[in-house]
């Protein structure tokens, strides 16, 4: 016989969605139960530098830091050419602010902003991180937090399926999840609210070669387990998705050493070239689009180079002291040297760094689009790294409403389920382009809080 859970809200996925939708329906009252199919939850956000984007907090206003929901939602709309629905994204930009401080206030998170560079299409500085600015301390103090206020967190229980009982022609209320375990035995968990936390389908090639033709192939570097099972269950029970094109590349992910080099290396005056010394595209527009731009380079890799200011910024995230520890950074006291180490040619070399030297003095726009207005001159010593583009998480999903609640493709809620993080359709419309830095963590909060809050106070 199957054995069988009962409880109000089941979560689906033990990433930073899952846990903050947990942590939420907790506080309403709820009895929850989070399924993780890992041993130990961490998903995609423990890859990531974990963070979030938010506007008009106390985080904000703490470091002197003016800035408005309003100019978040407009920012968010500008970088994807309006293409997002508005609805949806004045819907996140108000939650995540919120959810932010609540997390701070209930939790004990230690959010700061990032207040010495910017994000490519982000007017303010709004980026809250933790100390280490790392996805792996967020998913720690998260799990700490699911753990200290009681909540069950089952381990190496993946999803088998949906569990849903017909209420009316055509429709199905969902009542929880089978999970199966390693040893193959299957578990019914039911539920009044499901939350689906499980990210996308960056780790399912059939369905990115379907839908993301351009990055068939290209390394992953998500989470494994990002299948994209939400969305064909979802799709089961005829809920809409949209923008499933849609995801978030990143055009500077070291090789071969898979560390993620911060996009701080080029918006602090840093370039990208070829493997012949030569640029070849405007690297301010966003280390998303550069993904499949550096694939298209000889050998699909590039060098980001930069200098020892830079490098400076650079250093307050955990992944570049890792990166400068395995000596995935090169450093030089002169162009002759760098272009030794890179085995770049050393008049290619020089003419590039000539030419943007020049657009920087000249505050002028290159022929590349890239404008230099205010951007400082590389000073020795120099600093390169090898890097190559790749496929981080899908944007995506289905489509949910206010609350998180999962739409039928007619326009209503589907009975009892919910969905956030990279189940959910993001924010950044249906190209690469359109990702604005932060906003997969960004809907994986924001949507996690709304879900958590409605789910725990059963209104479902």
């Amino acid at each position: 016989m199957t054995a069988e859970t009962d409880v109000d809200v089941v979560v689906v996925g033990g990433g930073a969605a899952g846990l903050i939708a947990a942590l939420r329906a907790h506080a309403a009252g709820a009895s929850v139960l989070v399924l993780e199919r890992d041993v130990i939850p961490g998903g995609s956000t423990a890859l990531s530098a974990g963070l979030i984007p938010a506007a008009g907090t106390r985080f904000q206003r703490a470091a002197g830091l003016d800035d408005s929901v309003e100019r978040f939602a407009s920012d968010i709309l500008a970088k994807a050419d309006g293409e997002p629905d508005a609805a949806a994204v004045a819907t996140v930009a108000t939650a995540i602010g919120p959810a932010l401080e609540w997390l701070a206030d209930a939790h004990d998170l230690p959010f700061s902003v990032i207040a010495d560079f910017r994000y490519p299409g982000h007017s303010a500085f709004r980026m809250h991180g933790l100390p280490s600015r790392s996805g792996a301390e967020l998913m720690d103090r998260l799990r700490t937090s699911a753990e200290r206020v009681g909540i069950d967190i089952v381990c190496s229980a993946g999803a088998a399926g949906l569990l849903s009982t017909a209420t009316a022609p055509g429709i199905r209320r969902v009542d929880g999840v089978e999970i199966v375990r390693p040893d193959g035995s299957r578990e019914r968990v039911v539920a009044r609210a499901t939350i689906l936390a499980c990210n996308g389908y960056g780790g399912n090639p059939t369905l990115v070669a379907e839908h993301i033709p351009e990055m068939t192939g290209a390394l992953y570097f998500g989470h494994p387990g990002n299948t994209g099972d939400a969305i064909v269950w979802g799709q089961h029970l005829g809920a809409a998705t949209r923008h499933l094109s849609g995801y978030q590349g990143h055009g500077s992910v070291l090789h071969p050493h898979g560390i993620l080099l911060t996009w701080a290396t080029i918006t602090e005056g840093g370039f990208q070239t070829d493997i012949a010394g030569h640029r070849f595209h405007n690297e301010a527009k966003g280390y998303s689009e550069a993904a499949a731009t550096v694939l298209a380079q000889p050998q699909g890799v590039a060098w980001t180079i930069f200098d020892s200011r830079i490098a400076g910024i650079a250093r307050q995230f955990e992944d570049y002291r890792r990166a400068e520890a395995m000596s995935a950074v090169l450093s030089a006291p002169d162009l002759a040297t760098l272009a030794a180490r890179t085995q770049m040619p050393l008049n290619a070399l020089t003419a590039t760094f000539a030419d943007v030297a020049t657009s920087k003095a000249d505050n002028r726009t290159d022929k590349f689009g890239r404008d230099w207005l205010g951007a400082a001159t590389l000073t020795p010593p120099y600093c390169a790294a090898r890097v190559t583009g790749a496929l981080f998480h899908t944007q995506g999903g289905l489509v949910v409403d206010a609350n998180a609640r999962v739409l039928h493709a007619d326009g209503f809620p589907l009975p009892g389920l919910f969905a956030a993080g990279g189940a959910a359709c993001g924010v950044s419309g249906a190209r690469a382009h359109g990702y604005l830095s932060g906003n997969g963590l960004l809907t994986a909060v924001a949507y996690g809080y709304l879900a958590g809050n409605v789910a725990g106070q059963r209104l479902t």
